[in-house]
């Protein structure tokens, strides 16, 4: 790879569902002679997208994981990751931009801004990623760029600025007119490869020059110098090029650029773009934790002859063993040399280095700051730093959603719950997101993730990959439990049984708590609860969290205040005063006036014009309420917030009702409390449900 860190680019391709992504990046693969043949996302040839290899993406046709893979572009190195595009898999795209240092944002010419673009663009505001925006489908019906650089702007808040308009829309496609070299770029040949630069047409021309002024205006508030050429009617292409890449580093300004890549048009330009204004390593601050400086903040050096700093941001099993990606911030890594993860303390060799392309592998040597490589048989979980020893740094770790559906599973035969504990253990370590654990009333194994095709997928994957033959109950929603006022206790824990006993009283009150889980606050004065037993006060009320007495969900949003209490010398103990807490917190819930929460989430339907009733109907009927509609041309977009426990099934309800022709996107907004009649449903079917599990 690049020697010459200028000349490196780490970047991501995120989107919305269907916008093109894995399109992109097999014409990106193809173009940069990564690979020599083009084939389709769907995998009719039997082939499938190169950055696709699952056999259930090729399936579904979607993707799943993302991939990694490097190319070379005019004497530039890239690394690139594509990501899903599915809300159900956002960990994939949030551990991609976690380490990648640009990307490009790419959106559909007809669908625009949709649901999922505002997600991965906040995503990318959260780390902080500069970004080119890329309108894919220009060849499609309907296809309107010039609608969609609005929506950057009024959707995304985007200082979008076009560097291309496009020759022809729809099945008249062509190329696009460069804004910089006001030049026009047709591409030819079956494949897009014969690129013809020519002058601008003329019906074309007018509008060229008017978004041409548009592009300077913007671009010169971030280069005094190209202001002063302008005056001076002086502009020069790299005075445009040096001011766009200022603005876009700088976060303030989203270039956008243009084309199909299904048809083959704009690619090579968009990689030049990629090359000319997307930030390499050197342009990044990367900041660590010094551990051993109370977690004080540092920058890190781009130099590989500095302590080596790596970070461990997705893991794979594969069938050579565990196959962790990290990203190398500081320093350099070679085969051989023994690293540290900053987490447990573990010493690890590195047996294997290798550099991937989608699912293949090339062995190498070395990787310096700046790369993307994988290593082999390295034991860690995702988000672990790496050092070789000399210092101890962590880096930042990475957002993890929490889960909001789940779902029992049970094997069929012995075997098949062998092989099942064997993929859970893998997929937990693989994906933050996907939890199991073990229901112990029940004895099911339950597992939970971001939503019914997260989930739908891993059990899939269980009975393919690990011929885990599994039956699957019916889905269960996380419902959570909370209290609505402040209520006092005054609890003591008194127990004699010969020899010494045990003594503990706790005075207090527990409250709401605004933003939060949880709270412990210690307002106690004049020792009345000596200093060593207030942990064990906060240890047996953060016990009592697990289970709500209302229906036995874990309970969130409390703030528990001690001020009082009492200690004997002989008989108070840490059990004790645990005991204490416990007894307090059960004596004060019941009359904080507990509630049932339930997870709402923000569900996005794009639908054709004429079923927008219908479709409303449908949302209405599942407690929807409806956030705003708008509609564009022939479609109807509906925003609406609905409780998750009305959601299941509805992908069938909305095919059959639009005659499967809208689509929907979800994702998790916050919890809010159940309505009454409702709520006392969900509480007698739990305590029915305990009941039967006790027998």
């Amino acid at each position: 790879m690049a020697s010459d860190l200028t000349t490196l680019r780490n970047i991501g391709i995120s989107a919305h569902i269907d916008s093109g992504k894995t399109t992109l990046t097999e014409r990106i693969l193809y173009y940069t002679q990564r690979i020599h043949a083009i084939h389709d996302v769907k995998g009719k040839d039997g082939v499938g997208a190169k950055m696709d290899f699952m056999e259930l993406e090729k399936e579904r046709g979607i993707t799943i994981q993302s991939a990694a893979t490097y190319c070379n572009w005019k004497g530039h190195a890239i690394n690139i990751i594509d990501t899903p595009g599915h809300v159900d898999f956002t960990i994939e795209v949030e551990r991609a931009l976690r380490v990648l240092d640009g990307a490009i944002l790419v959106l559909c010419a007809v669908g625009g801004v949709q649901s999922q673009s505002v997600t991965v663009d906040r995503q990318m505001v959260r780390y902080h990623v500069p970004r080119l925006a890329f309108v894919n489908k220009c060849d499609r019906t309907g296809a309107d760029p010039f609608r969609v650089t609005r929506q950057l702007k009024e959707k995304l808040n985007h200082n979008a600025v076009l560097l291309q308009i496009p020759i022809g829309l729809e099945a008249a496609h062509e190329g696009v007119v460069d804004l910089v070299t006001m030049k026009a770029i047709t591409f030819g040949g079956s494949f897009g490869d014969d690129i013809a630069i020519g002058e601008i047409p003329a019906e074309l021309m007018d509008l060229a020059r008017e978004k041409r002024e548009e592009l300077l205006d913007a671009v010169s508030l971030f280069s005094d110098e190209l202001t002063e050429a302008i005056l001076e009617d002086a502009v020069t292409e790299d005075l445009v090029h040096d001011a766009i890449r200022k603005g876009t580093l700088s976060l303030q300004l989203t270039p956008v650029l243009m084309g199909s890549a299904y048809k083959n048009r704009g690619v090579q330009l968009l990689l030049d773009a990629v090359t000319r204004y997307l930030p390499n390593p050197l342009d990044i601050p990367n900041v660590a934790l010094d551990l051993d400086q109370d977690e004080h903040e540092l920058v890190l050096q781009n130099a590989p002859d500095l302590p080596l700093v790596m970070l461990a941001f997705k893991l794979e099993v594969s069938r050579y063993g565990q196959l962790t990606y990290v990203r190398i911030y500081q320093g350099a890594l070679r085969k051989g040399d023994t690293i540290v993860n900053m987490r447990t303390g573990k010493k690890s060799k590195v047996g294997r280095l290798i550099r991937m392309h989608a699912d293949e592998m090339e062995d190498i040597e070395e990787a310096t700051s700046g790369d993307i490589v994988a290593l082999f048989g390295i034991d860690c979980a995702s988000g672990d730093t790496f050092t070789d020893g000399a210092v101890r740094y962590a880096m930042t770790s990475i957002h993890v959603p929490a889960a909001v559906i789940s779902l029992a599973i049970n094997p069929k035969d012995k075997k098949a719950e062998v092989n099942m504990g064997k993929a859970l253990t893998r997929f937990t370590k693989e994906d933050p997101t996907f939890r199991t654990y073990l229901d112990e009333e029940s004895g099911e194994t339950i597992i939970c993730g971001m939503g019914e095709l997260h989930l739908d997928v891993y059990v899939e994957r269980m009975k393919r990959e690990y011929q885990a033959d599994v039956e699957t109950g019916m889905p269960k929603v996380a419902y959570r439990e909370t209290i609505n006022k402040r209520s006092d206790f005054n609890y003591t824990h008194k127990k004699q049984t010969g020899g010494s006993g045990q003594y503990g009283r706790v005075g207090g009150f527990i409250e709401p708590l605004g933003e939060g889980d949880y709270e412990f606050v210690n307002s106690i004065t004049g020792g009345a609860i000596p200093t060593e037993f207030i942990p064990s006060c906060d240890k047996g009320f953060k016990a009592c969290l697990a289970k709500g007495t209302l229906a036995g969900f874990p309970i969130v949003g409390v703030r528990v205040t001690i001020n009082d209490g009492a200690a004997h010398s002989v008989d108070s103990s840490d059990l004790a005063f645990q005991q204490a807490a416990i007894g307090a917190f059960r004596e004060a819930y019941p009359k904080s006036d507990p509630v049932l929460l339930e997870p709402v989430m923000r569900v996005v339907v794009e639908t054709p014009s004429e079923f927008q009733g219908t479709v409303l109907g449908t949302l209405n009927q599942r407690r929807g309420m409806i956030v705003s509609t708008s509609e564009d041309g022939a479609f109807s977009t509906i925003e609406t917030e609905v409780p998750l426990a009305e959601m299941f099934g509805y992908s069938t309800v909305l095919r059959s009702s639009t005659q499967g022709k809208a689509e929907f996107t979800m994702e998790f907004a916050r919890y809010n409390p159940v309505p009454k009649s409702i709520a006392e449903e969900i509480i007698k079917k739990q305590k029915d449900e305990l009941k039967t599990q006790k027998k």
